[in-house]
């Protein structure tokens, strides 16, 4: 089927609902069996992992396993398992595949809370952290040792969207025995197929474009038949799970995705356009124009683009930029993204960077651009750059 068809049908069984359309929402914790020899036999089958068998709430309802269904197949792996957050299943993931002693490499444009699971909480346990650059590409085998068994991408990376040379990375790591485990939040199950780019472990926090309203939290970690097992018992010893409303808000996020990313990638790359040939600004960061480093990668390995990027303005004053982002009307402030909505947020990743420096010095935003019209947006940002040069007077000139 295509790619459309499967975000409609995959992960909905209206037989076993009385014809619903979609799957209800199964709220409960304590399962009851009929007799002996019916929990008997259910234990089997969760033991040997019979899709949708559970005992206790805990295991996952019915509404759970609709969504990780309906993921396993978009993504191409073998199967899903959900979790509170994208944080969430970035650490269970990576608490899963690494002990005391383990080595992993982290791309050094990794999501800034992913870094610090690993540094501050696994580096108390005895995993050995070392940052990469993250266009290393192939290059990535020199930082290879004999206990490294997690190479961690992310592509592109957080913030600074460098696209990483997938495919090259999970070579190398498998030449050494070493797992590769992504986040794919930005690439999302529609326009890039971890497992048919060598990833064995691919996390997405579904908080973003898989529930697409802003109005849930939830992570999920897709596996090969080889990591499937590992990712299962961790997250049953951490007692992982998350609410069947949420999930239910994510498959109702899943129908939608693909017209959703679509309007986000068309309007993203039309805005981000119209910002290359602003004077105020320095860079714009997204993959999906030519003049991005990483662009050639991105259209050899991707099928499409999300609606977040980064631009950097020319050197103003914090209190012109400040002055910027207050007299925007439709970007609101805020952390997220992969909702309906707009966002921007300043950030400067120079202190956190080891092995790849930031090559800049203005101030650089993220956005998000939602599904507004994009000459709103546009309008918008315009009203926001006379109001920049306004309040630093040597713009003005610019």
């Amino acid at each position: 089927m295509k790619e459309q068809t499967k975000l409609v049908t995959t992960g909905r069984h209206p037989e076993r609902y009385s014809g619903l359309v979609n799957t209800p929402v199964f709220r409960g914790s304590t399962i009851l069996h009929q007799s002996m020899a019916e929990w008997e036999d259910k234990k089997k089958r969760r033991a040997a992992d019979e899709h949708g068998a559970s005992t206790y709430g805990r295991f996952g309802t019915p509404t759970h396993h609709a969504l990780e269904e309906a993921v396993a197949e978009l993504e191409g792996g073998f199967r899903s398992q959900v979790y509170p957050s994208g944080l969430a299943a970035c650490a269970t993931a990576l608490t899963s595949l690494l002990s005391a002693g383990d080595h992993v490499l982290l791309t050094d444009s990794a999501y800034s809370p992913t870094r610090g699971f690993l540094t501050r909480v696994l580096g108390r346990f005895g995993v050995e952290v070392t940052i990469y650059d993250p266009t290393v590409g192939a290059g990535i085998e020199a930082n290879i040792r004999p206990n490294t068994r997690v190479i961690y991408v992310e592509s592109p990376g957080s913030e600074t969207f460098e696209i990483q040379d997938i495919p090259a990375i999970a070579a190398a790591a498998h030449r050494h025995g070493a797992k590769v485990v992504m986040d794919n939040t930005w690439g999302t199950p529609l326009f890039f197929k971890p497992f048919q780019h060598g990833v064995d472990v691919s996390i997405q926090a579904a908080t973003k474009y898989i529930v697409g309203h802003s109005d849930a939290m939830l992570g999920i970690v897709t596996c090969t038949e080889e990591t499937w097992p590992l990712i299962k018992r961790t997250t049953q010893d951490l007692g992982q799970t998350a609410g069947p409303d949420d999930i239910y808000l994510a498959l109702r996020g899943v129908r939608t995705m693909n017209v959703r990313l679509r309007q986000h990638w068309k309007a993203g790359v039309e805005v981000a356009t119209w910002l290359e040939n602003r004077p105020e600004v320095e860079k714009v960061l997204h993959p999906a124009l030519p003049s991005h480093p990483g662009h050639e990668l991105w259209k050899r390995d991707f099928l499409g683009a999300c609606g977040l990027f980064a631009m950097v303005l020319k050197p103003a004053s914090p209190a012109a930029v400040e002055a910027f982002i207050d007299s925007l009307q439709l970007f609101g402030i805020g952390v997220s993204w992969g909702g309906y909505e707009s966002l921007i947020i300043p950030f400067n990743p120079s202190g956190d960077r080891v092995a790849a420096k930031w090559p800049y010095t203005g101030q650089a935003l993220r956005l998000h651009i939602g599904l507004e019209d994009p000459a709103d947006l546009i309008a918008d940002l315009e009203h926001g750059f006379e109001t920049l040069k306004h309040a630093d007077p040597q713009l003005l000139a610019v």
